[in-house]
């Protein structure tokens, strides 16, 4: 059984005095060897995106704003334009890795973490949410996007 973790998102404009905690387990995380595989995810804004022009989102413009703030260790980065990681080169990853379970982490539950759940749920990975490792800017909505997350992909997939 191969297990792959993705840090999806853990960006200098994704974190706040809310969310720091989770930043720290993480990174503790990172360095259980639980898992035979880790890749990170990096958010890129841009002012022609749908985030910037509809959402006035301006978060992750700048070098800055997008810098992973874990040491990477020369894992694997998958750049993104959208909220999920899932992703064709990601896919690819995945079936040249022979990996077996997919485990994700990071920020924000309600956003990025969710909709690469969903989505790699809907594609028959079998997929896990680190309900403890994952955050958003606000606890209540964590809390309430976990509970949706147990009925969309299964109870037994929020760890």
């Amino acid at each position: 059984m191969k297990k792959l973790l993705i840090v999806i998102d853990v960006q200098k404009d994704f974190i706040n005095e809310k969310n720091i905690d989770v930043l720290k387990r993480i990174i503790d995380l990172l360095n259980s060897n639980k898992y035979d595989d880790i890749v990170f995810t990096k958010f890129i804004n841009s002012k022609e995106s749908i985030w910037y022009k509809k959402l006035k989102y301006e978060g992750c413009l700048t070098e800055e704003g997008r810098k992973i703030l874990i040491d990477t260790k020369n894992y694997k980065i998958f750049e993104k334009k959208i909220y999920s990681a899932v992703s064709d080169e990601l896919e690819q990853y995945v079936k040249e890795n022979n990996i077996n379970e997919i485990y994700l982490c990071g920020f924000d539950t309600d956003a990025c973490v969710q909709k690469t759940a969903i989505d790699l749920f809907e594609k028959n990975y079998n997929v896990f949410v680190l309900k403890d490792y994952c955050m958003t800017y606000d606890i209540y909505l964590h809390n309430t996007i976990i509970t949706n997350l147990k009925r969309l992909i299964g109870e037994d997939s929020i760890i």
